[in-house]
């Protein structure tokens, strides 16, 4: 890995034997959340998501992004940042189409903030500390399960998803939606250092999926290769609320005004 230089920030740590010109990126500078860049995922498979906040992200003047668990309107809530939608994410409202009572099954759409095909993406962080959420960062079509073709409606890559403070879990690529047609492909994983911070890094390109962890390689997918310009996630979410109950797990409570951090985000095109 070759270092590429951000004033006044922490380098990114870009794949060897070719040139890298950056093309969108958070440093969360100042005290303000970028709202031109980001949106907050409220809304999951057409339903108001219990798990999620508005609220749950702060700049610290620092350079960093804190994202909290924490209680409002007696749930353990946290946040998701997003620089798109999925198209089945929004809850429906009734509506008809001329004089029949017919819709689609689809919310209303919104226009994304950044789609990116290819290139490396990046993102260094400090992971939760504590068991009663998640975090992750990754990427996401717009209309996945659109088709049962990856390259024509794209596929859910996970660069990182940290489900036990330290424990970084495998890497997917999921494809077909995520009903009956779901196919999905894994590498890697590995523990890391929960206290200090991390780099984790995608390469995509045509021939699949390469990841990193601080600059090493951690397993490469070959298949279910998305062509689609896709966007980016930063996610945490309480434990518990995708079970059948819909509540969080005792260890939220117990884990409230815990911390994930988010140094930056970084994507670059091959040059």
């Amino acid at each position: 890995m070759k270092k590429y230089e951000v004033a006044g920030h922490e380098p990114s740590m870009l794949p060897e034997g070719k040139e890298w010109k950056l093309v969108w990126s958070d440093e969360f500078d100042g005290t303000k959340l970028d709202e031109s860049k980001w949106d907050y995922r409220m809304s999951m498979m057409g339903v108001s998501w219990p798990a999620w906040t508005d609220k749950g992200v702060h700049l610290d003047g620092k350079g960093n992004a804190v994202f909290t668990l924490m209680e409002q309107d007696g749930r353990m809530v946290s946040s998701q940042l997003q620089t798109g939608y999925n198209f089945m994410d929004q809850p429906t409202i009734p509506t008809v189409f001329g004089e029949d009572h017919l819709q689609w099954n689809i919310g209303k759409l919104k226009e994304s903030k950044f789609l990116h095909q290819y290139g490396y993406y990046e993102c260094r962080c400090r992971l939760q500390q504590k068991d009663g959420w998640w975090s992750a960062f990754w990427i996401q079509s717009p209309i996945i399960g659109a088709s049962l073709d990856p390259a024509e409606s794209g596929s859910e890559i996970d660069v990182m998803e940290c489900f036990k403070p330290g424990l970084i879990h495998h890497h997917n690529a999921f494809t077909g939606g995520y009903g009956q047609d779901m196919r999905r492909a894994s590498v890697g994983g590995m523990e890391v250092d929960p206290e200090g911070y991390h780099t984790f890094g995608l390469l995509w390109d045509e021939t699949g999926y390469t990841f990193y962890v601080d600059g090493v390689e951690d397993g490469h997918i070959d298949q279910l290769i998305s062509k689609r310009p896709e966007f980016i996630l930063i996610s945490t979410e309480v434990k518990g609320y995708r079970y059948k109950d819909h509540q969080p797990v005792p260890e939220a409570k117990a884990s409230e005004g815990d911390t994930f951090v988010v140094d930056y985000v970084r994507v670059f095109d091959a040059v």
